[in-house]
């Protein structure tokens, strides 16, 4: 399937994803970004997707790269790390990209902070997966697939 098949979904990772495989493996597992990334690109062959990744530390680029989206992809996944919990700014570059969008995250944010059990994505996604590790990212890819007439 050719790239203009409406079948690009872009993977946002935000602040710290970066650490992946230092941070604590029982909340991130043990894969680098790198190796997040990879598994995840292999997944989304097997869906016939074609995946690309954006990570940043800082949230104003992130709020651009979201500006950018429509022109790259058709789809995203979003694991925009803390700015999840508190980011409308963030929140509102996504309503402005107007694609569909799942948000996911490694751990299981409801089982941790209060903090992290809220998400300001909420209404903008079609759904959110926590806790399934690199696994959520394939069901992610699945439900954004099914979205896209892929």
């Amino acid at each position: 399937m050719s790239p203009t098949a409406h079948n690009r979904v872009e993977v946002l990772h935000g602040a710290n994803l970066d650490m992946l495989g230092r941070r604590d493996p029982e909340h991130y597992g043990n894969l680098s970004l790198v190796e997040l990334e990879t598994a995840v690109k292999r997944f989304g062959r097997e869906l016939d997707l074609e995946v690309a990744f954006f990570q940043t530390n800082h949230e104003g680029e992130f709020i651009e790269r979201l500006h950018r989206l429509p022109d790259a992809a058709d789809a995203a996944i979003v694991n925009a790390g803390a700015w999840t919990h508190y980011s409308w700014a963030i929140r509102d570059a996504l309503e402005i990209a107007r694609l569909p969008a799942v948000e996911v995250h490694l751990s299981d944010v409801s089982k941790r902070e209060r903090w992290r059990r809220q998400s300001v994505l909420e209404g903008l996604v079609i759904t959110s997966v926590s806790g399934k590790g690199p696994d959520g990212y394939r069901e992610a890819l699945s439900l954004l697939r099914e979205a896209l007439g892929v």
